[in-house]
């Protein structure tokens, strides 16, 4: 569910069955800043802003549980064909000459830390909300893989144009739609157990019982 707000202090969305998203416009830099400071380290909240408007974003229990099966498989194969991985989770990042902010629901630098994450992991289970691929963009946020309508994207945000890729050029040997394969958030245990077996024994055709 998405509201559109304008005025000062809004009722912040309650968590419940379905993500909830609240939308204000006309909100200044220095605002974004304070409501960071106010309502940053309450449970579930996230904040996003991109070029004046506000979001205020409930995570679902639904969307809590894809986005760590999605989470949990990257990291395991992470450390199965040891590539570091370092991850920043759901950390603030923004780019006051952008106007651009929010805070991924995963996020990795691979190799080395750096200021912003190599690598996000979002879910879409609504719409309405603000650009995500922009303000990532903005930030300078090069690779963001996004779950939505039941299927998994790499976005590559390199470049002058957003193009979508078969592979990260962080894991150049998993496809994505492999990786696709083995997302069963109600199922979490035997998934990852079936995905790392299949990266160890190397198979073209994964696929999780």
């Amino acid at each position: 569910m998405t509201i559109l707000v304008s005025g000062n202090l809004p009722t912040l969305p309650q968590a419940g069955r379905s993500d909830q998203r609240l939308l204000m416009p006309g909100i200044s830099w220095q605002r974004y800043s304070c409501w960071l400071d106010h309502v940053g380290d309450e449970s579930g909240l996230r904040l996003l802003y991109l070029d004046g408007v506000l979001e205020i974003f409930m995570p679902s229990p639904e969307h809590e549980l894809i986005k760590k099966a999605i989470a949990r498989l990257l990291e395991r194969y992470a450390e199965e064909v040891e590539i570091e991985l370092h991850a920043y989770g759901s950390t603030t990042f923004r780019q006051s000459s952008k106007a651009a902010g929010l805070e991924p629901d995963e996020c990795y630098c691979i190799g080395t830390l750096k200021p912003q994450p190599d690598l996000a992991v979002e879910v879409n289970l609504t719409s309405g909300g603000l650009d995500k691929l922009a303000i990532y963009r903005a930030i300078g946020v090069p690779e963001v893989l996004i779950w939505q309508d039941q299927q998994l994207t790499l976005y590559n945000l390199r470049g002058d144009e957003i193009q979508i890729a078969d592979r990260s050029e962080f894991f150049p040997a998993l496809e994505i739609a492999q990786l696709a394969q083995f997302i069963q958030p109600q199922n979490q245990p035997t998934a990852i157990k079936a995905f790392v077996n299949w990266v160890r024994s190397g198979a073209e055709h994964p696929g999780a019982n």
